[in-house]
């Protein structure tokens, strides 16, 4: 039998906006509170290179990605609406990409 739940998919950045690493604990702290919050938490490891515009600035990042599938339900997508904020601030970020989407677990 096969079930819907919402997955939450959020790319870390490694690097401040200016070049400089991230704080050493910003990753590993972020992923502890996802599995703590939901009981699991997954993260690919390889680096996803990318580049964006701001303000007439040009950044480039290097970022993971990390999910968490979770229930589908409105408390679940405020969490991680507040949750965006708040990596905003432990990574020093203009922003952070978020996205979500309903899945299929078969």
């Amino acid at each position: 039998m096969s079930r819907m739940v919402r997955r939450f998919e959020v790319l870390l950045p490694l690097r401040l906006n200016d070049g400089t690493a991230v704080p050493e604990n910003a990753v590993p702290d972020t992923l502890i509170e996802l599995e703590e919050r939901f009981g699991a938490v997954s993260c690919e490891t390889q680096t996803i290179r990318g580049r964006w515009r701001s303000d007439g600035e040009s950044y480039r990042d290097d970022l993971i990605r990390v999910f968490v599938d979770v229930p589908n339900l409105p408390e679940n997508r405020e969490y991680f609406v507040e949750f965006k904020e708040k990596l905003k601030v432990r990574f020093q970020q203009i922003d952070i990409w978020m996205t979500t989407y309903p899945i299929e677990v078969l």
